[in-house]
């Protein structure tokens, strides 16, 4: 069981290192690197800005939960 759950928290943890650098840059920060900066003016869809503020809030979730799961199941294993 903690197998899974630390598997489960790396694909967390690389999904939301994914998703952050998706997001639309305010300036000066790393998506701005990544050419966000150039995109900023241009516009985007306001609806994929939404779902990808929706999705990175439920995988931050996830990732929260299986931090109190793992911490819970190896605290109590020994």
């Amino acid at each position: 069981m903690v197998l899974g759950f630390s598997i489960a928290l790396i694909i967390f943890s690389l999904l939301m290192i994914l998703l952050v650098l998706l997001h639309k840059g305010k300036g000066g920060g790393l998506s701005d690197m990544f050419g966000g900066g150039a995109m900023s003016t241009g516009g985007g869809s306001a609806v994929a800005e939404r779902n990808l503020d929706r999705i990175t809030i439920v995988v931050g979730l996830g990732w929260f939960a299986c931090i109190i799961v793992l911490g819970l199941l190896l605290k109590y294993k020994g």
